[in-house]
Protein backbone atom coordinates (compact mmCIF):
# COMPACT_ATOMS: atom_id res chain seq x y z
CA UNK A 1 0.00 0.00 0.00
CA UNK A 2 1.43 3.37 -0.90
CA UNK A 3 1.73 6.47 1.27
CA UNK A 4 -1.25 8.26 -0.31
CA UNK A 5 -3.62 5.36 0.41
CA UNK A 6 -2.53 5.30 4.07
CA UNK A 7 -3.19 9.02 4.50
CA UNK A 8 -6.59 8.74 2.79
CA UNK A 9 -7.56 5.82 5.05
CA UNK A 10 -6.53 7.70 8.20
CA UNK A 11 -8.26 10.97 7.31
CA UNK A 12 -11.46 9.43 5.92
CA UNK A 13 -14.69 10.27 7.71
CA UNK A 14 -15.81 7.50 10.03
CA UNK A 15 -18.92 5.61 8.91
CA UNK A 16 -21.96 7.00 10.62
CA UNK A 17 -25.23 5.37 11.44
CA UNK A 18 -27.77 5.75 8.67
CA UNK A 19 -30.49 6.55 11.25
CA UNK A 20 -30.52 10.26 10.35
CA UNK A 21 -30.89 9.45 6.67
CA UNK A 22 -33.89 7.22 7.39
CA UNK A 23 -35.36 9.77 9.82
CA UNK A 24 -35.08 12.43 7.11
CA UNK A 25 -36.71 10.12 4.57
CA UNK A 26 -39.46 9.21 7.06
CA UNK A 27 -40.30 12.91 7.54
CA UNK A 28 -40.78 13.40 3.81
CA UNK A 29 -42.79 10.23 3.25
CA UNK A 30 -44.92 10.51 6.39
CA UNK A 31 -45.67 14.15 5.59
CA UNK A 32 -46.92 13.22 2.11
CA UNK A 33 -48.99 10.29 3.41
CA UNK A 34 -50.39 12.43 6.25
CA UNK A 35 -51.44 15.08 3.77
CA UNK A 36 -53.54 12.54 1.85
CA UNK A 37 -54.94 10.89 4.99
CA UNK A 38 -55.94 14.18 6.61
CA UNK A 39 -57.42 15.72 3.45
CA UNK A 40 -59.61 12.63 2.90
CA UNK A 41 -60.49 12.65 6.62
CA UNK A 42 -61.62 16.29 6.48
CA UNK A 43 -63.47 15.78 3.20
CA UNK A 44 -65.40 12.72 4.45
CA UNK A 45 -66.15 14.16 7.88
CA UNK A 46 -66.91 17.78 7.06
CA UNK A 47 -67.20 18.60 3.36
CA UNK A 48 -69.09 15.55 2.02
CA UNK A 49 -71.30 15.30 5.08
CA UNK A 50 -73.50 17.91 6.70
CA UNK A 51 -70.63 20.00 8.02
CA UNK A 52 -68.74 20.15 11.28
CA UNK A 53 -71.88 20.77 13.34
CA UNK A 54 -73.20 17.30 12.48
CA UNK A 55 -70.11 15.57 13.89
CA UNK A 56 -71.37 14.14 17.16
CA UNK A 57 -71.20 10.89 19.11
CA UNK A 58 -73.47 9.06 16.66
CA UNK A 59 -71.37 10.21 13.69
CA UNK A 60 -68.11 9.05 15.27
CA UNK A 61 -69.70 5.82 16.49
CA UNK A 62 -70.97 5.10 13.00
CA UNK A 63 -67.57 5.73 11.49
CA UNK A 64 -65.64 3.72 14.06
CA UNK A 65 -68.03 0.79 13.73
CA UNK A 66 -66.14 0.15 10.49
CA UNK A 67 -62.66 -1.41 10.79
CA UNK A 68 -61.65 0.55 7.68
CA UNK A 69 -62.17 3.92 9.40
CA UNK A 70 -60.61 2.67 12.62
CA UNK A 71 -57.48 1.75 10.65
CA UNK A 72 -57.59 5.05 8.72
CA UNK A 73 -57.76 7.12 11.92
CA UNK A 74 -55.12 4.93 13.58
CA UNK A 75 -52.75 5.60 10.67
CA UNK A 76 -53.34 9.34 11.07
CA UNK A 77 -52.62 9.04 14.80
CA UNK A 78 -49.52 6.88 14.33
CA UNK A 79 -47.96 8.94 11.56
CA UNK A 80 -48.81 12.29 13.17
CA UNK A 81 -47.28 11.32 16.52
CA UNK A 82 -44.15 9.81 14.95
CA UNK A 83 -43.77 12.68 12.47
CA UNK A 84 -44.15 15.27 15.23
CA UNK A 85 -41.85 13.42 17.60
CA UNK A 86 -39.16 13.18 14.95
CA UNK A 87 -39.49 16.90 14.23
CA UNK A 88 -39.14 17.79 17.91
CA UNK A 89 -36.14 15.43 18.13
CA UNK A 90 -34.44 17.40 15.34
CA UNK A 91 -35.21 20.71 17.09
CA UNK A 92 -33.75 19.33 20.34
CA UNK A 93 -30.61 18.22 18.49
CA UNK A 94 -30.25 21.70 16.98
CA UNK A 95 -30.87 23.79 20.10
CA UNK A 96 -30.01 21.74 23.21
CA UNK A 97 -26.26 22.16 23.56
CA UNK A 98 -25.59 19.88 26.51
CA UNK A 99 -25.78 16.10 25.94
CA UNK A 100 -27.54 15.51 29.28
CA UNK A 101 -30.21 18.07 28.43
CA UNK A 102 -30.68 16.51 24.99
CA UNK A 103 -31.05 13.08 26.59
CA UNK A 104 -33.71 14.19 29.08
CA UNK A 105 -35.65 16.26 26.56
CA UNK A 106 -35.67 13.36 24.09
CA UNK A 107 -36.74 11.01 26.89
CA UNK A 108 -39.60 13.34 27.82
CA UNK A 109 -40.73 13.71 24.20
CA UNK A 110 -40.56 9.94 23.64
CA UNK A 111 -42.58 9.27 26.80
CA UNK A 112 -45.22 11.81 25.74
CA UNK A 113 -45.39 10.24 22.28
CA UNK A 114 -45.77 6.76 23.75
CA UNK A 115 -48.54 7.99 26.06
CA UNK A 116 -50.39 9.62 23.15
CA UNK A 117 -50.05 6.49 21.02
CA UNK A 118 -51.32 4.21 23.77
CA UNK A 119 -54.23 6.49 24.72
CA UNK A 120 -55.21 7.12 21.11
CA UNK A 121 -54.94 3.48 20.09
CA UNK A 122 -57.05 2.38 23.05
CA UNK A 123 -59.64 5.03 22.22
CA UNK A 124 -59.88 4.02 18.57
CA UNK A 125 -59.92 0.24 18.99
CA UNK A 126 -61.89 -0.15 22.23
CA UNK A 127 -64.53 2.46 21.40
CA UNK A 128 -68.03 1.08 22.00
CA UNK A 129 -70.37 2.49 19.35
CA UNK A 130 -73.47 1.27 21.19
CA UNK A 131 -73.14 2.02 24.92
CA UNK A 132 -76.32 1.41 26.85
CA UNK A 133 -76.52 4.71 28.76
CA UNK A 134 -76.29 7.17 25.85
CA UNK A 135 -79.36 8.72 24.27
CA UNK A 136 -77.84 9.83 20.94
CA UNK A 137 -77.10 6.36 19.56
CA UNK A 138 -76.42 5.67 15.90
CA UNK A 139 -79.23 4.07 13.93
CA UNK A 140 -77.49 0.68 13.67
CA UNK A 141 -77.47 0.17 17.47
CA UNK A 142 -80.16 -2.09 18.89
CA UNK A 143 -82.76 -0.32 20.98
CA UNK A 144 -82.18 -1.17 24.64
CA UNK A 145 -84.95 -3.23 26.13
CA UNK A 146 -87.12 -1.54 28.72
CA UNK A 147 -86.41 -2.78 32.24
CA UNK A 148 -88.91 -5.39 33.38
CA UNK A 149 -90.67 -4.97 36.71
Amino acid sequence: MDETANIAAITAEPRRSSFEKYAWLFMRLSGAVLLVLVLVHVYVNVVAGDGVFKVDFAFVAGKWASPFWQLWDFLILLLAVLHGTNGVRVIIADYAARPALRFWLNTLVTAAAALMLVAGTLTIFTFDPCPGAVGDLPSFCPVPAAPSH
